[in-house]
């Protein structure tokens, strides 16, 4: 896949429009800090906000390495860690509700742009899938992953 643009893939362009989404969304609730400042800031909104960035920039990161990957360990590998990084993204959104962040607007835009990554990610991961095994990557289904 070496000859490959990732920009060709759906889901590598998914993962950056969530990344972009979550860095604007951690500008705004950090009130414009860059992310050195956020980085080193010992406030609660603003390590969230951290967190968010750091998980969404290493997504696209990992989609990269799987895809260019001959070895279906690092596929899997790379898939669990992305359902990881969903995951703990939904938690950053609810951690900065209960933190008082007021636009829950903005946090419901970056569920459903998570919503439709997760739609590009199923796909993506299915042709990933090598042989017959359905369950190769050990991941659930029934999560909505």
């Amino acid at each position: 896949m070496s000859n490959k643009n990732l920009r060709t893939v759906p889901v590598y362009r998914k993962a950056l429009d969530l990344c972009k989404m979550s860095r604007e969304i951690a500008t705004y609730v950090s009130y414009n800090k860059d992310l050195l400042k956020l980085y080193q800031s010992n406030s609660h909104r603003d390590i969230i906000a951290d967190s968010l960035v750091t998980d969404a920039i290493l997504i696209p990161q990992q989609i990269a390495q799987a895809e260019y990957s001959e070895s279906n360990a690092v596929r899997m590998k790379s898939a669990t860690f992305i359902n990881i990084m969903i995951r703990n993204i939904l938690s950053y959104c609810n951690g900065l509700e209960k933190d008082g962040v007021k636009e829950k607007e903005y946090l419901n835009l970056l569920r459903t742009e998570i919503k439709g990554f997760r739609k590009s990610f199923k796909a993506w991961r299915r042709s990933l899938r090598k042989g017959g095994d359905n369950n190769l990557w050990g991941l659930d289904d029934s999560l909505g992953l």
